[in-house]
C-alpha cells in the first residue's frame, strides 16, 4: 500500500472554490469522524448522513477516511519513537531484577515448606476445633428451635388428648392458640404447615360429632321426655297438696308454723313429715344437658351459632308436633291421657330450662310460639277424645289430670286460661255423663221398687230409715212397733242417689279455682238437670209402663209427695257444702217442685186412663139378650164385678197421704177425679153400648134388664165409694144414662127416637098375633104415634140448628 502510495502522481494544484469546497467537506467529514471514534453516541444516524447525502458521498467518505487513518498512523508513530528508549530501560533494568526475584522464591518456597510442616498440627487441632465451633452453632440452633417448636407440639398434643377424651370446647380454644400463637413462631416448617392444614378438618370433625352428640339427645330427650313431665307433674301434685293441707289446717284453726330445717341448701319446709326439698326432682336431675350446651359453645366459637339455633328450634318445632300426636286409643284409659300430659309436660319442662340455662339458643317469644300452637292442639284433642268418654270417672280423672297439667306450666310461666275454660266445656260433659249413669241407678231402684210401704220392726230400722231420708210424722212416731212409713223403699233410695249426684259434680268443681259463689251455681243447676231431665223423664217412663198398675201409681204419688218434702233439705245439703247462703241474690233455686207435680200429674192421668181401661175390659164381658122377653130380676154378673173391682180400687185410695190439710185435699180431690171419671165413662160406655146402631132391636125384657143394671150403679154412686161429694153429685154421672130407661122430662129426643124405633121393630117381630089383640094394637099405635112426634122434633131440632 506505501508503495502504492509512493508511487501515485501528484494531482494538479486546485482552483480558489475547490479549496473552499474542499474546506467544507473536511469540516463536515471531521464531525463525522468525530462522533465515529466518540463510543457513546449511536452510529445509526451518523452513517445514514453519510449515505443519504449527494452522490459519491460514499468515496469522498472513503477517500476521507483514509487521509484520516494515516494521520492517526503519523501520530502513533511519533508517540512510539518518543518513549522507545524508556521502554527499552525498563526492559534492561526487569532483566537485572530477574535473578533476584529467582533467589527470593527459592527462599519464600523453603519458608512456606517449613511452615506447612510446622502448621500441620496446628491445622489439625484448627479444624478440630473449627468443627466443634459449628457443632455448637447447630446445636444451638436447634436447641433453640426446638424451645419454639416444643410449645406447638404439646399444644398438638394437649390437643390430641381433647379430642380423645371428647373435650371439644377445649380443644377449640387449643385450635385458636395454635393458630394464633403458636404456629405463626414456627410457620418456616413443614410440619407446623400440616398441623395448620389439618387443623380445619378437625374442626369440621368437631362439628359433625357435637351435631351428632345434639341428635343423640334430642332423640333420647324425645324419648324421655314423658319422665320428666311426670316428675314435674308429681313436683306440682305434692305442692298443691301440701298447700291444700295448709289451707285445711289454717281453717280449722289447727295450723302451725312450718318447721325450717338447715340442710346446706337453705330452709325446708316440714308439714306431717312431708319435706318439699325431699319431693323436688328437676329436669337437670334427670336429664344430661351438656350435650346442648357443649354444642352451642362449640358453634359459638366456629361463629356458626345461628345456624345451630336454627337447626334446634326446627328440630324441637318437629318434636313439638309429635308429642301433641295423640295415640288412637287414648280416651280408653286415663293412662292414655297421663302419658299424652307427661310428654307435653315434659317437652315444655325442657324448654323452659333451656331458656334459661342458654343465652338465646331459644327466646322467650319462641317458647311462647310453641305453647300457643300446642295449647291450640291440646284443646282440640281434648275435646274430641273427651266427647268419646262415657264413664264419669274417668272423665274426672281427665279433669284432674287436666288442672295438674294447668297448674304444672303455670308454674314454668306458660299461660293456662283458656285449659280452664276447657275444663268448663268438658264439665258440661261430665254432667251429661253423670245424668246417663244416674239414670240407669234410678231406673233400676224403679225396677227393684215393690211399690208398697216400708214395714218398719224396730226402733233402729225407724232410726235407718230416718238417717237417709228426712221423713217426720207425728203421728206414725207414737204409733208402736211394727209399722209402716207411707212411701215406698225407692224414696231413700233416689235421695240418697241425688245426694251422691251432687257429691260427684262437686268433685269436679274442685281445684278449678273458682269462687264459692260460682260452685254453688254449677252444683244447683246440675242437681236441677238431674231432677227435671233425668228423674222426670225416668218418673213419666215408670207411668208408661204397661206392668204399672193402679197400686203402683198411687204408691207413685205417695213418693213424689214425699220427695218434693224433701227438696227444701237437698238446698240445705248443697248450701252447707258451700257455704252460700240461699238468700244469695243470684242463688239458683231447684226445680224439683215442678218436677214432682209434673210426674204426680202423670201419675192421676195415668189412673184414669187405666181405670177407665179396666171398665172396657168388664164391659166387654157384657152379653145381653136383647130380645129376651122377660129380665132376670138381678143385675148382670158383669156390671156387679166391674162394681166390686171398684170399691176396692178406691179403697186403695185410702193410702194417700193425709198427714196435713194440702195433702189430705190433695188426696181426696184424686180419689174424687178418679170415681167421677169412672163413673162417667161407665155411664157413657152403658150408654153407648145401648144406642149401638149395629144393635137393631130392643125388646122389653131386655130395656128392664139394662134399667137393673143402671140401678146398680146409681147404688153404687149413692154408697159414695169416695168421700166427699157434696149431694147427688156422683149420681148425675149416669142421669144421661138413666133417661133413656126412665120417664125424665130431659130425655134427649134423638136417643128416645133410636131406642123406641129399636123397640117397636122387636114387638112386630116377636108379636104376629098382637094386631088381633087391642091393647096391643092401642100401644103400637101409641109407640107409632110417639115416633112420629120425636121425629118430627129431631127434624125441628136439625133446622133449627
Amino acid at each position: 500500500m506505501e508503495k502504492e502510495r509512493v508511487n501515485a502522481t501528484l494531482p494538479d494544484r486546485p482552483t480558489q472554490r475547490e479549496k473552499d469546497i474542499k474546506e467544507e467537506d473536511d469540516k463536515a467529514y471531521g464531525n463525522v469522524f468525530t462522533e465515529l471514534e466518540s463510543v457513546d453516541l449511536p452510529l445509526g444516524t451518523t452513517l445514514r448522513s453519510v449515505y443519504d447525502d449527494q452522490p459519491n458521498a460514499h468515496k469522498r467518505f472513503m477517500e476521507k477516511l483514509d487521509v484520516r487513518i494515516r494521520n492517526h498512523d503519523r501520530e502513533i508513530e511519533k508517540m512510539c519513537n518518543f518513549h522507545h528508549q524508556g521502554f527499552v530501560d525498563a526492559i534492561t533494568e526487569l532483566l537485572k531484577v530477574r535473578a533476584d526475584a529467582e533467589k527470593l522464591m527459592g527462599q519464600v518456597t523453603d519458608s512456606n515448606r517449613r511452615l506447612q510442616e510446622a502448621g500441620k498440627e496446628v491445622t489439625a487441632r484448627t479444624e478440630e476445633i473449627v468443627c466443634c465451633r459449628v457443632q455448637q452453632r447447630n446445636m444451638a440452633t436447634t436447641v433453640e428451635r426446638l424451645q419454639l417448636c416444643l410449645p406447638v407440639l404439646e399444644m398438638y398434643s394437649k390437643l390430641k388428648e381433647q379430642l380423645d377424651s371428647k373435650r371439644y370446647y377445649a380443644a377449640l380454644k387449643t385450635m385458636e392458640q395454635l393458630e394464633k400463637v403458636y404456629i405463626p413462631r414456627v410457620s418456616q416448617y413443614r410440619f407446623c404447615q400440616i398441623m395448620a392444614d389439618n387443623l380445619p378438618r378437625l374442626r369440621d370433625q368437631i362439628k359433625e360429632i357435637s351435631m351428632s352428640d345434639l341428635k343423640d339427645f334430642l332423640e333420647s330427650i324425645r324419648k324421655h321426655s314423658d319422665k320428666v313431665g311426670e316428675a314435674a307433674m308429681k313436683q306440682a301434685q305434692q305442692h298443691r297438696t301440701f298447700n291444700s293441707a295448709v289451707a285445711k289446717q289454717a281453717s280449722t284453726g289447727h295450723y302451725t308454723k312450718p318447721l325450717y330445717a338447715l340442710n346446706g341448701r337453705g330452709h325446708t319446709h316440714t308439714l306431717n313429715g312431708l319435706t318439699l326439698d325431699d319431693m323436688v326432682l328437676t329436669a337437670q336431675d334427670l336429664v344430661d344437658f351438656s350435650p346442648v350446651y357443649r354444642c352451642l359453645h362449640i358453634y359459638t366459637i366456629l361463629g356458626d351459632r345461628e345456624t345451630f339455633e336454627n337447626y334446634y328450634r326446627k328440630q324441637r318445632k318437629k318434636q313439638a308436633r309429635l308429642v301433641l300426636q295423640p295415640q288412637a286409643n287414648m280416651h280408653e284409659t286415663v293412662e292414655g291421657y297421663r302419658r299424652y300430659f307427661n310428654q307435653i309436660v315434659g317437652f315444655f319442662v325442657v324448654e323452659d330450662h333451656i331458656l334459661h340455662a342458654t343465652q338465646g339458643l331459644v327466646t322467650r317469644a319462641f317458647t311462647e310460639e310453641l305453647w300457643n300452637m300446642a295449647l291450640s292442639k291440646i284443646i282440640a284433642v281434648l275435646r274430641t277424645h273427651s266427647s268419646y268418654c262415657d264413664d264419669p270417672d274417668l272423665v274426672l280423672e281427665l279433669k284432674n289430670l287436666i288442672v295438674v297439667l294447668a297448674d304444672t306450666l303455670q308454674g314454668y310461666g306458660f299461660p293456662v286460661n283458656r285449659l280452664f275454660d276447657l275444663l268448663f266445656e268438658i264439665r258440661d260433659q261430665y254432667n251429661e255423663t253423670l245424668l246417663k249413669k244416674w239414670a240407669l241407678v234410678l231406673r233400676e231402684i224403679f225396677e227393684l221398687d215393690n211399690y208398697s210401704p216400708i214395714p218398719v220392726e224396730t226402733e233402729e230400722e225407724y232410726k235407718l230409715v230416718v238417717s237417709r231420708f228426712p221423713f217426720h210424722d207425728a203421728e206414725i212416731e207414737k204409733q208402736d212397733f211394727p209399722k209402716k212409713l207411707p212411701m215406698s223403699q225407692s224414696v231413700p233410695q233416689i235421695y240418697t242417689q241425688v245426694k251422691e249426684f251432687i257429691y260427684a259434680s262437686l268433685k269436679f268443681s274442685e281445684s278449678l279455682h273458682r269462687s264459692s259463689t260460682e260452685i254453688d251455681d254449677m252444683l244447683r243447676k246440675s242437681t236441677n238437670l238431674l231432677l227435671t231431665r233425668t228423674l222426670s223423664g225416668c218418673l213419666q217412663n215408670l207411668i208408661k209402663k204397661p206392668h204399672i198398675g193402679l197400686t203402683e201409681l198411687v204408691q207413685i204419688i205417695i213418693n213424689t209427695t214425699h220427695l218434693e218434702q224433701a227438696c227444701r233439705y237437698l238446698e240445705e245439703f248443697i248450701t252447707n257444702i258451700t257455704n252460700v247462703s240461699p238468700e244469695t241474690v243470684h242463688t239458683t233455686r231447684l226445680y224439683g217442685l215442678s218436677t214432682f207435680k209434673d210426674a204426680r200429674h202423670a201419675a192421676e192421668g195415668e189412673i184414669y186412663t187405666k181405670l177407665n181401661q179396666k171398665i172396657d175390659e168388664f164391659i166387654q164381658l157384657a152379653d145381653y139378650e136383647w130380645c129376651m122377653a122377660e129380665s132376670d130380676g138381678r143385675a148382670s154378673g158383669y156390671l156387679m164385678d166391674l162394681i166390686n173391682f171398684l170399691r176396692s180400687t178406691f179403697q186403695v185410695f185410702t193410702h194417700l197421704p193425709s198427714n196435713n190439710n194440702d195433702h189430705a185435699s190433695m188426696s181426696g180431690k184424686v180419689a174424687q177425679t178418679a170415681c167421677m171419671s169412672a163413673c162417667k165413662h161407665l155411664s157413657t160406655s152403658l150408654l153407648e153400648m145401648l144406642m149401638d146402631t149395629e144393635l137393631k132391636q130392643i125388646s122389653m125384657g131386655a130395656v128392664q134388664q139394662f134399667n137393673l143394671d143402671v140401678i146398680q150403679c146409681e147404688l153404687f154412686a149413692s154408697s159414695e165409694p169416695v168421700p166427699g161429694f157434696q149431694g147427688d153429685t156422683l149420681q148425675l154421672a149416669f142421669i144421661d144414662l138413666r133417661q133413656p130407661t126412665s120417664r125424665y122430662l130431659r130425655v134427649n129426643p134423638a136417643t128416645a127416637l133410636a131406642l123406641l124405633e129399636k123397640m117397636k121393630d122387636t114387638s112386630k117381630k116377636n108379636n104376629i098375633f098382637s094386631q088381633f089383640r087391642k091393647n096391643d094394637r092401642d100401644k103400637q099405635k101409641l109407640i107409632e104415634t110417639v115416633v112420629k112426634q120425636l121425629r118430627s122434633l129431631v127434624n125441628g131440632m136439625s133446622l133449627h140448628s
